[in-house]
């Protein structure tokens, strides 16, 4: 009798999300470590991204604190995974692709995503919802056409076997 398949393997979201979380612990942001994974339409991946510094910008240098002067804060140095992911990638164009995120986009990732051709984003956490950056983020991502969608935790625990 044949073997029949496996029944338990795992949807493109919950494998394509999974992707984007672990590039996010490549982060060494100590309160924020955000993964995006981006993908064609056809389900490969494209490109990969997590929240870090600038290439030639020391993370041992540059501030990683969230309150103090303005300068000597992350915010204004930090590439969002998001807007790191568009840029490394280094094929032709992004146009109809889907972006996994573990962060919801703020309001400049948004404006990288629509003009980078990207089509569709699932995302896990949306914990500034509300906030200017994000209601702006929304505004622009509907006017452009991109559809947004939570991704659906499954609760599944991750088990390797050979």
């Amino acid at each position: 009798m044949k073997d029949e398949k496996r029944k338990d393997y795992i949807s493109w979201d919950e494998y394509f999300m999974g992707v984007a979380m672990l590039a996010g612990m490549r982060s060494k942001d100590p309160n924020s470590q955000v993964g995006a994974c981006i993908v064609s339409q056809d389900n490969k991946i494209l490109s990969m991204g997590y929240n870090g510094f600038p290439m030639g910008c020391s993370d041992d240098e540059f501030p990683w604190a969230r309150e103090g002067d303005e300068l000597d804060t992350k915010y204004l140095y930090v590439t969002h995974s998001e807007l790191n992911a568009i840029l490394n990638y280094r094929g032709g164009s992004l146009e109809g692709a889907k972006l996994y995120v573990s962060l919801f986009p703020c309001n400049e990732c948004a404006k990288a995503i629509i003009q980078s051709g990207i089509k569709t984003i699932v995302y896990d956490c949306d914990k500034y919802d509300g906030t200017p950056s994000v209601v702006a983020s929304k505004r622009m991502l509907d006017a452009a056409g991109v559809r947004y969608y939570k991704y659906n935790r499954t609760g599944r625990e991750i088990k390797f076997t050979v």
